[in-house]
């Protein structure tokens, strides 16, 4: 049986999110996908899917939802204040980390995220048509999600079979944490556009994250970065990805996220290796930002680790509710954590 969730309140920017619209950067359409990847795994474990299902980004505010057909099972990664009004009036405060099963009439209401940004996966998936290979929303274009934009009042996501949604709950005592420190890089590749000294500046400086942030990068204010005077703030327009710091003539880095575009023409100081990436997503207005250069050995180790510690995370999932019994953790996760390492890989 198919079941739906409709959309009581939308948020600030709740849209539909998977592992990324792979494939057609050549033909100049973004990666989109969740800021996040890692948590978005992490909320699909909890509702018991694989790791890219779609599900629900949401950022800064979140959505309030209600099950209209049937029941759903929903898994919720983030750190907010969340509630379940049930059909009957009475309501149950929910801790971040967990899933609940939804019987029909239900809400599921977000308040405010901290950390910037949550994720909602709903068991069964959100069974929207995929474009271009992915459910991602990539709002620019009017792609993917719901009619290419955020969500708001009065819509429905459909939802896929639920016939399978367990009465039992799984949690976490505890959110998957990032690695703290610095952002970690990766030189270039046209850090040759820049003086030693726009260098040393860049590692040992520190920057703020500006109001001037969406899905598609952040712009920092600091330590101008000077070019070097023979070569200036251009190039001829190459290749971008999620990750990539450009520097334009200001001398201010813009650090890419996932909606960033295909090409650019700013040379481009360092890429943010792929471990930190999600670290990103939780980004806020006036936060401090440093960076430090790694090799491409350290970054690959960096994964590993990141890679080793979701697989730790998954293990630790315990059943929360009325399971009958059944220990469920142990149920989703061999399958669960061989798809997020291979996901995390691709």
């Amino acid at each position: 049986m198919a079941g739906a969730l409709s959309v009581i309140d939308g948020g600030f920017a709740t849209t539909v999110q998977d592992a990324g619209r792979r494939g057609y950067r050549s033909l100049g359409v973004p990666l989109s996908g969740a800021l996040d990847s890692v948590w978005l795994g992490c909320a699909n474990s909890l509702a018991g899917n694989p790791p890219d299902r779609p599900a629900l980004e949401m950022r800064y505010t979140g959505a309030s939802l209600e099950a209209t057909r049937g029941s759903v099972c929903v898994g919720w990664a983030g750190d907010a204040d969340v509630r379940v009004v049930r059909a009957d009036g009475k309501e149950q405060s929910i801790s971040g980390w967990r899933s609940v099963v939804l019987d029909q009439g239900d809400i599921f209401e977000v308040g405010s995220i901290r950390g910037g940004v949550a994720y909602l996966a709903v068991s069964g998936g959100i069974a929207l048509l995929p474009q271009l290979g992915s459910c991602s929303t990539y709002a620019r274009a009017g792609i993917g999600g719901i009619e290419g934009r955020s969500l708001r009042r009065g819509d429905v996501l459909p939802v896929g079979d639920t016939s399978a949604t367990r009465r039992g709950d799984l949690m976490h005592a505890r959110g998957f944490e990032h690695a703290g420190g610095n952002i970690r890089v990766i030189l270039g590749p046209q850090e040759d556009y820049f003086t030693a000294a726009a260098l040393i500046d860049f590692r040992s400086s520190e920057y703020r994250v500006t109001r001037d942030l969406d899905r598609m990068g952040i712009r920092l204010s600091g330590q101008p970065l000077t070019h070097q005077p023979d070569k200036g703030a251009d190039i001829v327009s190459d290749g971008v990805t999620p990750g990539a710091i450009q520097v334009p003539a200001d001398g201010q880095p813009i650090l890419l996220l996932a909606d960033c575009q295909t090409v650019g023409g700013y040379p481009k100081i360092a890429t943010v290796i792929q471990a930190d990436l999600p670290r990103l997503a939780h980004l806020m207005p006036g936060q401090a930002v440093r960076f430090s250069a790694v090799t491409r050995q350290e970054a690959w180790l960096a994964l590993r680790a990141q890679r080793d510690a979701l697989s730790a995370w998954i293990s630790e999932l315990v059943a929360c509710g009325p399971a009958g019994g059944v220990d469920e953790a142990a149920l989703y996760n061999s399958n669960l954590i061989s798809g997020m390492i291979d996901a995390e890989a691709a």
